[in-house]
């Protein structure tokens, strides 16, 4: 029986590309392995069909407050699955829901949070979820935002992108390591070895090389290409489209650029996230007041 990792995010952060470099490195096999086999290595954790089985009937006849009820139980079903470390991927924020932790604890060994600069990830949301780029940059500021088909997923509670990075970063542990895709981006030997390291892994640099240079965009956009990926949106044309940083200064109009930043300026500017030329979009702290009466 093994104990749960998380390899959380909010959705379009890099979860696919974490998933599949840990694939790499443990398959170690000299062609990138399937994107579409990543299943078999790291569990979803809205996946219905772990719910059904636990279900007194179809999951599109349960209330919100009976679906909740399973999530613990379908959680240590996970631990079953390997008798070691058990990888699940889940774009759940850290919390409840109906009363219900999001993520069981007593069956947890850790996590790891990879988060994305919001003016990226609202271009991403909008190709993956269909949506306009005003439509995006709504679905990242509400914090009431929950996703699922009850078909193949059960409901997924992101809230806002802000209370999603919040709510797995307020409280750092030494069993959850936090990300920053742009790190993973420009330096991947740095920080893959240290995701590495985390698990408690010292692959030889060859290996370790040779999972980055597997796992990569390029890699798997061109497995996409050719064999597809199950997991893509059916309102996208491809899951894995652009991959780069910054692209928000091609796509983005000003006034989007400081419409984000004024809705997420906080976690933005813990993480460096607020451009220096746009500075002047962080809403102005108010002085405290002397009046005595």
């Amino acid at each position: 029986m093994g104990a749960l990792i998380w390899l959380a995010s909010y959705p379009k952060s890099g979860n696919t590309w974490m998933r599949s470099f840990l694939h790499n490195l443990f398959r170690n096999t000299p062609e990138p392995v399937d994107i579409n086999e990543i299943t078999d290595f790291c569990l979803g954790e809205s996946a219905a069909r772990w719910y059904e089985r636990h279900a007194s009937g179809p999951l599109n006849g349960l209330k919100a407050e009976e679906i909740a009820r399973l999530r613990p139980l379908v959680h240590r079903d996970f631990t079953t699955v390997f008798p070691d470390s058990v990888f699940v991927k889940t774009h759940n924020y850290l919390g409840e829901w109906q009363g219900v932790p999001l993520h069981t604890m007593e069956v947890t060994a850790g996590g790891i949070y990879i988060l994305r600069n919001p003016l990226d990830v609202v271009i991403s949301v909008s190709h993956h979820f269909g949506e306009t780029i005003d439509e995006a940059i709504e679905h990242l500021a509400d914090d009431a935002y929950i996703t699922g088909d009850l078909e193949t997923h059960v409901i997924e509670v992101h809230r806002s992108w802000s209370t999603h990075v919040r709510s797995w970063t307020e409280n750092p542990s030494p069993q959850l390591l936090v990300l920053r895709y742009e790190d993973l981006l420009h330096k991947p030997r740095k920080y893959f070895k240290q995701v590495a390291n985390f698990l408690g892994l010292k692959p030889p640099p060859a290996r370790l090389e040779r999972a980055i240079k597997n796992s990569s965009f390029k890699a798997l956009k061109a497995i996409e290409e050719k064999k597809g990926f199950r997991e893509r949106s059916k309102k996208a044309e491809a899951f894995f489209r652009e991959g780069r940083s910054d692209q928000w200064r091609e796509v983005l109009t000003p006034e989007q650029v400081r419409r984000i930043i004024r809705d997420h300026h906080v976690q933005m500017e813990r993480f460096g996230y607020i451009p220096e030329d746009y500075r002047d979009a962080v809403p102005v702290k108010a002085e405290p007041s002397n009046a005595t009466g």
